[in-house]
Parts: C-alpha cells; sequence; structure tokens
C-alpha cells in the first residue's frame, strides 16, 4: 500500500512560516471526531486537541482548543471570557470563520483572525496532535510551539 501524501494546506504554511517543526500524520476519514484517528495511530485521545470554532451571543467567532476526550464546558467558558453565553457555530458558518471545512479545522492559518482560547490543562502536554488544515490530516508538533504561535489565552473550561 502506498504512503498517503501529505497535504499542504493553509495550516502547513503558517506553521512553515513559523519555523515550527511539526510531523504529518494522514489517516482515512470517515465520519470525523478525534475518536477515528485515535483508532487508526493508537495516540491517546487526550494528546489529540480539537479545534472549535465557537460563537458568543453577539455571533463574534472565538477558536477553543479542547482535548479529544474533553467536552467544553460552555457556562464556565463564558464566564471566563466575559460572554453572556458561548455556543457552537453552525459548521457552514464556521468554515467561513476559518476557511477549513469542519472535521478539517486548524487553528493555524484561519481566514480571519479570531481570539484563541485553550483549556490550560493542554499545556501541561509535551507534545500534541491537532488538525492540519484538512479532513484526515493531522499534525503533532510541541505544545510550546502551538503557545508561541498562537498566544491562546488559558482557560478552565473543559468537562
Amino acid at each position: 500500500m502506498a504512503a498517503k501524501k501529505e497535504p499542504v494546506t493553509q495550516a502547513v504554511r503558517a506553521l512553515r512560516a513559523a519555523g515550527v517543526g511539526f510531523t504529518g500524520h494522514p489517516y482515512d476519514y470517515a465520519r470525523g471526531g478525534t475518536a477515528e484517528f485515535v483508532e487508526q495511530l493508537g495516540v491517546d485521545e487526550h494528546l489529540v486537541i480539537k479545534t472549535l470554532i465557537m460563537e458568543d451571543e453577539q455571533t463574534r467567532p472565538l477558536v477553543v482548543l479542547m482535548h479529544g476526550d474533553r467536552e467544553v464546558a460552555t457556562g464556565k467558558l463564558a464566564k471566563q471570557i466575559n460572554a453572556k453565553r458561548v455556543r457552537s457555530c453552525d459548521p457552514k458558518v464556521a468554515d467561513k470563520h476559518s476557511g477549513y471545512q469542519v472535521g478539517g479545522t486548524s487553528p493555524f492559518g484561519t481566514r480571519a483572525a479570531m481570539p484563541v482560547y485553550c483549556e490550560r490543562s493542554v499545556t501541561e502536554l509535551a507534545t500534541l496532535y491537532i488538525n492540519g488544515g484538512k479532513r484526515g490530516y493531522i499534525v503533532s508538533l510541541a505544545t510550546l510551539d502551538l503557545l508561541r504561535v498562537l498566544h491562546p489565552v488559558l482557560v478552565d473550561a473543559a468537562q
């Protein structure tokens, strides 16, 4: 079986421009979610970070980075970012803000500049896995590089 060709996405371009070393992990995408990647590559789901496009009560978009095995407690997040409410964006709206298709959303190289909020416990990981800007493509990189490039606001919003 031939190796999967690795894409050159906007996320890959952004990582290269920032001088970030990363390893690409193509996989067979069928239904989405971190569990699919975990099943195929045998990685701990806690190390796989979801990129979620959400919005506040005024429909202002924001990026939330969360462990694959956790969900976002939207009420806790809203309080920490001084919003009345936070909810997931409709997939088409999320695609418009990020420039990526849901299931292939990366926090790197988004179409629109958005505030980035990261679950605080992600900073405890040495290395993480995160979407590389295309369905079926995850990149692994040092957590310190993610923090250096994205400058996320750290939050305690896991449930």
